[in-house]
């Protein structure tokens, strides 16, 4: 088995919780309220971006983080990456790396996306498949992939921030 990597920083726009769907504007250099959900549905984990990163959508990288306890915008967590979820939005292909906080202890056996529960897994999927729909929105979620996909999203994204371009694949193409 291969070394473990280090974890990654994830700057926190919106905590697990909330109806409030806040975004880092990378010009103004603060937090702003883009909008509050139209669904009764509320975010289930820790909703962040990786800084320096640029994804398909032209936005940096979406990390979720599972934490034991909501934090609030604008905090860097240290995650330690088990997968990605496969979707796609309104604005085109739309990953979200999957990640555990890296100094929380009740995470400290989360390595992977077996390691956490089905049950869990279904209710950020059910989530995105949802999230947008009273907008008028639709999402097309596709489904999971493991922590090597994932590393290969987030190495990518990196690259493509350094170099300022976005990726440009399509759905499925980790699959």
């Amino acid at each position: 088995m291969a070394a473990e990597r280090p974890p990654i920083e994830v700057i926190v726009e919106i905590p697990s919780g909330s109806r409030n769907k806040y975004e880092y504007d990378h010009r103004r250099h603060r937090f702003v309220l883009d909008r509050i959900l139209y669904s009764s549905v509320h975010y289930p984990c820790d909703y962040g971006f990786l800084e320096g990163s640029l994804a398909d959508d032209g936005d940096p990288l979406d990390v979720l983080v599972v934490i034991s306890e909501p934090t609030f915008p604008g905090c860097v967590v240290r995650a330690r990456p088990v997968g990605a979820l496969d979707m796609r939005d309104d604005k085109g292909h739309d990953y979200k790396i999957l990640a555990v906080a890296a100094d929380d202890p009740r995470w400290d056996e989360t390595h992977a996306l077996e390691d956490l529960s089905p049950h869990r897994l279904r209710e950020i999927e059910n989530f995105f498949q949802i999230y947008k729909e009273l907008e008028g929105r639709p999402t097309d979620v596709f489904g999971w992939l493991g922590l090597i996909d994932a590393w290969r999203i987030i190495d990518e994204a990196i690259q493509a921030g350094a170099a300022g371009e976005p990726r440009t694949t399509e759905p499925g193409v980790w699959r």
